[in-house]
C-alpha cells in the first residue's frame, strides 16, 4: 500500500509562488508514474499534470509555462512548482500515483493512490 502526503500549499497573493511536495512511502517509487491534480469549490476534480515513469512531463494547457513537476526519486518526492499564481489556481491540489497504466493519465481513475490534499488559495 502506497502512502502519499502533501504539503507546501497556502496563501498567496496573485502574481506569487508556492512549491508542493508530496512524499511517498510503502511502495517502490520509482515504479510509478506520478500525477497533480485539483479541485476547486463547486467544480470536479481535473488534472495539472504527469511525471511519467520515463518521458517528459506534461501539462493541462492552463498551466503550461507557469507550472513544473519534478520527481526525486532518491526522496521518494514528487512536486510542483506553481509560479505566476491566479485566483483561478485556487483549489485543493492532490497528489497521486499510477501504479498500473491504463493509457488514460489525465483521467483521475487511473491513479490507485492519493494524497489527502492540500489548499492553495490565491488572493487578488
Amino acid at each position: 500500500q502506497v502512502q502519499l502526503v502533501e504539503s507546501g500549499g497556502g496563501l498567496v497573493q496573485a502574481g506569487g509562488s508556492l512549491r508542493l511536495s508530496c512524499a511517498a512511502s510503502g511502495g517502490t517509487f520509482s515504479n510509478y508514474a506520478m500525477g497533480w491534480f485539483r479541485q476547486a469549490p463547486g467544480k470536479e476534480r481535473e488534472f495539472v499534470s504527469r511525471f511519467p515513469r520515463r518521458g517528459t512531463p506534461y501539462y493541462t494547457d492552463s498551466v503550461l509555462g507557469r507550472f513544473t513537476i519534478s520527481r526525486d526519486n532518491a526522496k521518494n518526492t514528487v512536486y510542483l512548482q506553481m509560479n505566476s499564481l491566479k485566483r483561478e489556481d485556487t483549489a485543493v491540489y492532490y497528489c497521486a500515483a499510477d501504479a498500473v497504466i491504463t493509457g488514460r493519465p489525465m483521467d483521475d481513475t487511473e491513479y490507485e493512490y492519493w494524497g489527502q490534499g492540500t489548499q492553495v488559495t490565491v488572493s487578488s
